[in-house]
């Protein structure tokens, strides 16, 4: 038995500050979090100027920064938001275009814990989504954020997984990842990426417009090419796909092998894609020849999927609660008794190069 994960400050509220330069989208922000018990609005900013004067003295859990503003846009704000107030989580609020999209990755690259797409500010009101999102981010890095900075972490067991100390070495790697991937997923792939003759398939919660420029951003650092997949796509040796924003990636049997094919069928765990799909079909198409890999996330994603991967006869392995930016997803699986073992993401590498041999955890 391994002692990891928290159990949430129920009673403690999120302290938010809002940075954005619309007035609109200021207002039904304010009422939004205003009216969720868990969250408190401590601060209200209409540029990054006035948010990195006034951060240190507010000391929020999460910021809500706007990247596009006048004075001094989120880009340039964020490093010393980060400086000035290490602890507080930083969500970016994003455009869906290829401009915010590649804004975001970047800033997702500075620091930035999260990012969400925000609708036009005259749709706002109409987006029960966009709200839910929003929420459940503030609330999730929140609550991380105020353990950290109390220390007034508590464990709860989990058990892991024993396997026998020699196994069939996988024939696919699948990956999951939501909050904090973007920039977990270079520290896990970076080092081993080239190392690894099987196809990569990777899900990483994220809208349409950004996931392409998430795989360049991908492919930039792990040093081998990396592509959204397409329908049909054949899963060659040392091949890496993204899911596409919007579409579920599976796998399935084909006349040329094990081929992706997406859909957007409903969303999974409130996503799309999602990464159940494609770990119980992995499953499916490759039995006891997968190694499954779940980092940090929200929500619970993986979990489910993990399950068949682990009956098929295939390997689980979870990024520790330390080194996530939340411990939703890899705790998820880790609880439910999936993970063959749990880590620091700087051991993940190593780890899954040896369970991809066929060693032991």
């Amino acid at each position: 038995m391994t002692l990891a994960s928290r159990q949430p400050e129920s009673d403690r509220r999120v302290r938010v500050m809002l940075v954005d330069d619309s007035a609109i989208v200021r207002g039904f922000m304010r009422r939004w979090i205003d009216e969720d018990p868990r969250v408190d609005l401590v601060k209200v900013c209409s540029d990054g100027q006035q948010a990195v004067a006034e951060v240190a003295a507010t000391k929020p859990d999460v910021i809500v920064l706007d990247i596009e503003m006048p004075n001094m846009d989120g880009l340039t704000a964020l490093p010393h938001l980060r400086r000035l107030a290490p602890d507080a989580r930083i969500i970016m609020a994003s455009t869906l275009t290829t401009q915010g999209a590649q804004q975001t990755v970047k800033a997702l690259s500075l620091g930035a814990a999260d990012f969400i797409a925000k609708p036009q500010a005259s749709a706002m009101g109409g987006v029960d989504s966009y709200r839910r999102d929003l929420i459940d981010k503030i609330v999730a890095l929140g609550q991380r954020a105020g353990l950290s900075r109390s220390g007034t972490a508590q464990s709860r067991p989990f058990n892991l997984r024993p396997r026998s100390p020699v196994l069939a070495p996988a024939s696919v790697l699948v990956i999951a990842a939501s909050t904090g991937g973007p920039s977990a997923l270079p520290v896990f792939l970076g080092p081993i990426a080239r190392r690894i003759e099987v196809p990569i398939l990777i899900v990483q919660h994220m809208p349409a417009t950004f996931t392409p420029v998430f795989a360049e951003k991908l492919e930039s650092v792990i040093g081998k090419r990396c592509r959204e997949a397409v329908d049909g796509d054949v899963l060659a040796p040392g091949c890496v796909f993204l899911a596409p924003g919007d579409k579920h990636m599976r796998v399935a049997r084909g006349p040329a092998g094990r081929i992706v094919t997406l859909d957007r069928g409903e969303p999974v765990n409130f996503c799309r894609p999602a990464a159940d799909p494609l770990f119980e079909s992995a499953a499916a198409a490759f039995g006891n020849r997968v190694l499954g890999v779940v980092l940090t996330g929200m929500g619970h994603d993986g979990r489910d999927g993990a399950g068949h991967v682990v009956k098929a006869g295939g390997r689980i392995i979870a990024q520790d609660e330390a080194t996530s930016v939340v411990w939703g997803m890899p705790g998820a699986v880790a609880a439910a008794g999936h993970a063959e073992a749990v880590k620091p993401l700087k051991d993940l590498g190593a780890l899954a190069l040896r369970m991809l041999n066929g060693e032991a955890a």
